[in-house]
């Protein structure tokens, strides 16, 4: 079983950043992926940004040039750095891993944009 677990999340003005980290552990293998998800009040669940297990990365359009992703093979975590961030990034964050057909998700952390 693997297990996630986010951290770096909390409330932060406008404008501003903010870094989050997700490890993994438990039975992870070479070959996987890993990223970020988040959900919004009254939207679904949304990618936000993913990373191969080499480096290659994927973004929504609404974070690009904003939002970098990117993971220590080593140690096996994930972390998102959000610069520039806007009321509407306002969302539960969740660690997300792919791995041999399998999908595991983090628990979720806070972040809100505000004034």
């Amino acid at each position: 079983q693997v297990q996630l677990v986010e951290s770096g999340g909390g409330l932060v003005q406008p404008g501003g950043s903010l870094r989050l980290s997700c490890a993994a552990s438990g039975s992870i293998f070479r070959f996987y992926r890993m990223g970020w998800y988040r959900q919004a009040p009254g939207k679904q669940r949304e990618l936000v940004a993913i990373i191969t297990y080499g480096t290659s990365t994927n973004y929504a359009d609404s974070v690009k040039g904003r939002f970098t992703v990117s993971r220590d093979n080593a140690k096996n975590t994930v972390d998102l750095q959000m610069n520039s961030l806007k009321p509407e990034d306002t969302a539960v964050y969740y660690c997300y891993l792919y791995l041999a057909g399998s999908t595991y998700w983090g628990q979720g952390t806070q972040v809100t944009v505000s004034s």
